[in-house]
């Protein structure tokens, strides 16, 4: 029985080499497992003195000439041998395989035009942010008029999700941060025989800076991604076109409760993950430094002033409220895919993130005089 395989022959000829081709050259072929990729690997590379003679393939469909065509670089090879049909086949072939065209390179008038194509998506999310922080008041107004009709059971489940469940890992990175910034600073303050200023240092940048910021960036990747898959799956399964034919507003029922949950759980967060830092820069410093938890505790009020107690909790509350807007503002204009629920989701968490920072510095800015 003739073997079908499709395989060569390189056979030594006066004017250099030859590659013979043998058995079927068919999509038949190509399908059974490996074949493809053997004969792929053993294909030489076409050169000038080289020779290919198709005349013993038993045959040589479509798929077999687009193959030959494409390793030969899409040209005739300047020597080949082949039987008409052979050659009425890849003929076809090359009359009908289009060259991609080139990638044009981006010249200025496109990089200005992609410029300000970027620039109009980002006003576009600015007006419609925009309006949903005025939407928001609207829904609080109501709030105020019927508070018996209000989402309440909505509030206290997020207010559960998004704060109680918390607890645990803000307290782990805080007690972190804490003994972290507490080994950096005991090495410098040893070196000037200040050692008592670590309650000073540990208890302004954790109150006033880092315990916030800290739990502000921690609630937007784990709440505010929540809050955007949330709402884009309910776009991906059709339930906010639902709620829109039964009269049903999105912002009442969706916004509103989510910010006013991290509106009231963000301080009390922020307080846990201050805490959770002190608590472990007190450990550090009495290990690196020998402070006692006592002299600690009773240095800490007369280092950190109440304007800083309120400005870090006035700081919190902002942060909330942004974050709920951003993740509920991403998550409504999730499109009916899965891709676009990824996309907004990752969107979220890193203009969420941005958003904080950008905040927490302009804080810093308007009061540098504050508490200090």
């Amino acid at each position: 029985m003739t073997d079908a395989t499709p395989r060569i022959e390189k056979a030594p000829v006066p004017q250099g080499r030859s590659v013979r081709l043998l058995g079927e050259w068919t999509a038949g072929q190509f399908a059974r497992p490996g074949v493809f990729r053997e004969l792929l690997r053993g294909l030489p590379r076409p050169t000038a003195q080289q020779g290919w003679d198709l005349r013993e393939a038993a045959l040589l469909d479509h798929v077999g000439a687009q193959m030959l065509w494409d390793h030969w670089g899409q040209r005739w090879p300047e020597q080949v041998e082949l039987l008409p049909p052979q050659r009425a086949v890849l003929e076809r072939v090359a009359q009908f395989t289009a060259r991609p065209p080139p990638h044009p390179r981006p010249g200025l008038y496109a990089l200005y035009l992609g410029f300000g194509g970027e620039l109009l998506r980002a006003l576009g999310h600015i007006r419609a942010f925009v309006r949903l922080i005025g939407q928001l008041t609207l829904d609080l107004r109501e709030l105020l008029r019927a508070p018996h009709q209000a989402p309440w059971r909505d509030f206290s489940g997020n207010l559960y999700r998004i704060g109680a469940t918390a607890l645990p890992i803000t307290a782990l990175v805080g007690g972190l941060i804490g003994v972290v910034l507490a080994y950096l600073t005991a090495q410098q303050l040893k070196q000037f025989g200040a050692d008592a200023y670590i309650v000073d240092i540990l208890g302004i940048a954790l109150v006033r800076e880092l315990g916030p910021m800290l739990a502000a960036i921690l609630i937007a990747g784990r709440s505010g991604s929540a809050i955007t898959a949330q709402i884009g799956v309910m776009r991906v399964t059709d339930e906010l076109d639902a709620m829109r034919v039964m009269g049903i507003s999105h912002t009442y029922r969706l916004v509103m409760p989510r910010a006013m949950a991290l509106a009231i759980a963000m301080p009390l967060i922020s307080g846990w993950t201050t805490l959770a830092g002190l608590l472990g820069g007190m450990v550090a410093a009495d290990l690196s430094l020998g402070i006692s938890p006592l002299f600690f505790a009773k240095g800490l009020p007369a280092a950190v002033s109440l304007p800083n107690l309120i400005l870090g909790t006035s700081k919190s509350v902002v942060f909330g409220i942004l974050i709920a807007l951003i993740g509920c503002h991403f998550g409504l204009r999730v499109r009916p895919n899965t891709q676009s629920l990824g996309e907004g989701t990752t969107a979220s968490v890193v203009t969420a993130i941005t958003v904080v920072i950008l905040v927490d510095a302009l804080f810093a800015v308007l009061f540098s005089s504050v508490g200090l």
